[in-house]
């Protein structure tokens, strides 16, 4: 294990649970081999935390968005500082943004309306999107098709679809972002897709401090265990995991343009 790297696509290191002890958060992570972060914003607050922890930890970059379940937030005025906030060196996506039909806590049509406008803004800026969709796959699909300009890299965070909707992401060229619920008991069609979809196609994330994997359940999830992540996908795959962490942190690089 002295030779794995890993880079941990969709964290929020922003977020108050990681905060708490965010130094040995990231002691940890690194002892486990992740050798870079994506830190996702999910409001302004978040936004600019995830800017801050990317302008002083070298490992670490920024994405700033609006989460779903805020889209009703979205005003020009924020629009405007988000916008401002994503011309940082450090910040390299847009999101997380999107659709969340399972818990709607805004109005459907405030987060459309937000999506495309974050949709814009990645074009605009040059930067990658990252996409939440939960419970709204077909919507997704529908505001990306016709809002995406082209060129424009996407990357679908937590995938959460079987095997039929992971074609229809792939191919628009997307990314399928897998997070712990890989390792979930359950998560029969989401194995499917880690096994089947193109190596070049995936990225590991944990989405921390949410959906820890399956060990973890019930506790605070942490970037070091995207690890477990990297375990099972080499599992479905017939890899080994330093094989697997190699090629999903050269996706990630690629994705996000980050050096070493």
């Amino acid at each position: 294990m002295d030779c794995m790297r890993l880079f941990d696509s969709h964290c929020h290191l922003n977020d108050p649970q990681l905060g708490v002890d965010l130094p040995e958060v990231l002691t940890s992570a690194r002892a486990a081999g992740v050798v870079g972060m994506m830190v996702v914003g999910y409001d302004l607050v978040s936004s600019q935390l995830a800017a801050d922890i990317a302008a002083r930890e070298e490992d670490c970059w920024a994405a700033v968005g609006l989460h779903p379940h805020d889209a009703s937030d979205a005003d020009e005025a924020l629009l405007a500082q988000l916008r401002e906030l994503a011309r940082q060196p450090r910040v390299k996506a847009i999101g997380e943004t999107g659709l969340d039909y399972f818990r709607n806590l805004s109005p459907r049509p405030d987060q459309r309306k937000a999506f495309e406008a974050f949709i814009g803004m990645s074009a605009e800026l040059g930067l990658p999107l990252i996409v939440h969709c939960r419970e709204a796959q077909e919507d997704v699909l529908e505001v990306l098709d016709a809002n995406l300009q082209a060129g424009q890299t996407v990357v679908m965070h937590c995938f959460a679809g079987g095997v039929a909707f992971a074609e229809e992401c792939l191919q628009r060229g997307f990314y399928l972002g897998l997070a712990g619920t890989i390792t979930y008991p359950k998560s029969l069609a989401l194995r499917q897709v880690a096994k089947e979809a193109p190596l070049e196609r995936l990225l590991i994330e944990t989405d921390a401090p949410w959906l820890p994997p399956q060990p973890y359940r019930g506790k605070r999830n942490e970037p070091a265990y995207v690890a477990l992540v990297a375990e099972k996908v080499a599992e479905e795959r017939g890899m080994t995991v330093e094989e697997i962490g190699e090629a999903t942190e050269a996706n990630a690089r690629a994705a996000f343009g980050v050096g070493e």
